[in-house]
């Protein structure tokens, strides 16, 4: 069982920047990769950034080159820097980690949630 709590939400004008942390309550080297999703009311979630236990980094087409996820292991915590912030990144982001189990397949654990709005 993983535990994922989520900080750095808030409100922040267009263009401006966020940072939000996700904290787990394992080694993050037990988890084969972390990542932040985002949803709106209405919307399916979806994947923002992801960072695989061996460090490799992919992101959603519109956040390349503003958002940047990153880690560090000691904290077992995992962030988002994001940059240049527009409206349509208001969402509600959650923190991810993905375990694959040999009998299981994957299984997925889920933070609360943080609320990032952005205004114009």
């Amino acid at each position: 069982q993983v535990q994922l709590v989520e900080s750095g939400g808030g409100l922040v004008q267009l263009g401006g920047s966020l940072s939000l942390s996700c904290v787990a309550s394992v080694n993050i080297y037990s988890i084969d990769a972390m990542a932040w999703y985002r949803q709106t009311p209405g919307k399916e979630r979806e994947l923002v950034a992801r960072i695989t236990k061996g460090g490799l980094t992919n992101y959603e087409d519109s956040v390349k080159g503003r958002f940047t996820v990153s880690r560090d292991v000691a904290k077992r915590t995992v962030y988002m820097q994001m940059t240049n912030l527009k409206p349509d990144d208001t969402a509600v982001y959650y923190c991810n980690a993905r375990i694959h189990d040999y009998h299981f397949g994957d299984m997925d654990y889920w933070g609360q949630g943080t609320l990032v709005t952005v205004s114009s």
